[in-house]
């Protein structure tokens, strides 16, 4: 299953709006036979993968996927029915699918006489498909906030400066991170502050996420890095605000304005109707509270440097209202590492099922 969970990973970020998913193939002498992994919408499942590398060999064999084999017809046929076809004698998966028009894979295979095994390493397989797994069971895109930040939880010095809070290699980092979501947004402060790219670099493949940048009055400038033609553009304005004109590739999407703001739970629903699973929040600090404050945080990637400027630094979070300790949203520390000369940490906002509470 380990092995299987690696597999997956190598497609994460290309694979929306379908998830991760990696199979392994053992001979009933418990050889491998055969593996795969899904690489994209519309190409062929992992299960299927892993068949047409086995062969003949597939007849009796046990197969190993990180997802419960699908039941229904989409761009491919149902997994469950590939299995039986191919004389797999029985399966074992570790998460069972969340998505209603595609589970009963299961069900099936076990009433054609397939021995089904569930729920085998199912906390280290919902941790590496987090993002589809939390986006289908919230019916809205899983949002990863990432900020880097001094250790006193400043984004940038009392003058306004912030390049480079964080070393090279965190930069680097933040590039990998980019490559596995669907889409990186800002708010329109961010983007006259800094003008980012939001962009692939450092040597980092992939397909490039959707830029989004939330603009309420629609007034982003003509010439902002994002509307090159690096990847796909997104402007969120309000309805009713002035429709600013983008080159052909790019996008306008309107949304309700809500107490005089963009209202983000309409934004990420339009987003999963487009099909985007995972959204990364990058900037700013407002951003950030607004998507906290409305329950829509569900992980947080931190790099924090090992410097310190004060009170008068720029805070990386403005105010959520909270105003005593037992209002605080506590989040569950799962990763610690060292990135250069920084610590990332990687945080959740709940437990995943599997997880102990």
């Amino acid at each position: 299953m380990l092995r299987a969970i690696g597999l997956a990973a190598a497609a994460l970020g290309r694979t929306s709006p379908n998830p991760v998913v990696g199979c392994v193939l053992l001979g009933p002498d418990g050889s491998p036979v055969g593996e795969g992994f899904h690489r994209g919408a519309g190409q062929p499942h992992a299960e299927v993968e892993a068949l047409a590398v086995a062969g003949a060999r597939a007849r009796g064999a046990t197969a190993v996927v990180t997802l419960e084999p699908c039941a229904h017809q989409g761009h491919t046929g149902p997994c469950a029915d590939a299995l039986l076809r191919a004389g797999v004698a029985r399966v074992v998966y570790a998460v069972p699918d969340p998505n209603p028009h595609a589970a009963g894979g299961a069900r099936r295979l076990r009433e054609a006489g397939v021995e089904v095994v569930p729920e085998v390493l199912r906390a280290e397989a919902e941790r590496g498909n987090e993002l589809w797994l939390t986006a289908v069971r919230a019916a809205r895109p899983c949002v990863t906030w990432k900020f880097g930040g001094s250790l006193d939880g400043r984004s940038a010095a009392p003058d306004g400066t912030s390049r480079w809070i964080t070393g090279q290699r965190a930069r680097e980092d933040v590039h990998a991170l980019r490559a596995a979501h669907d889409a990186v947004l800002v708010g329109s402060g961010t983007l006259r502050a800094d003008d980012p790219h939001l962009g692939l670099r450092h040597a980092v493949s992939g397909r490039p996420p959707l830029r989004v940048v939330l603009d309420r009055a629609g007034a982003v400038p003509s010439h902002a890095r994002v509307l090159d033609d690096a990847a796909p553009t997104m402007v969120v304005i309000g309805r009713g605000a002035p429709r600013p004109r983008l080159p052909r590739r790019h996008e306008v999407l309107e949304v309700p304005v809500v107490d005089g703001d963009l209202d983000i739970r309409a934004l990420a629903g339009e987003l999963y109707e487009r099909g985007v699973r995972s959204v990364l929040l990058e900037g700013g600090a407002r951003l950030a509270a607004a998507f906290a404050a409305a329950g829509l945080l569900d992980r947080v990637v931190a790099y924090v440097a090992p410097l310190l400027l004060g009170a008068g630094g720029r805070p990386v979070l403005d105010d959520l209202g909270i105003r005593t300790l037992d209002d605080a949203l506590r989040l569950r520390l799962d990763e610690v590492s060292r990135v250069g000369e920084d610590v990332r940490l990687v945080l959740r906002a709940r437990p995943l099922p599997g997880e102990p509470v």
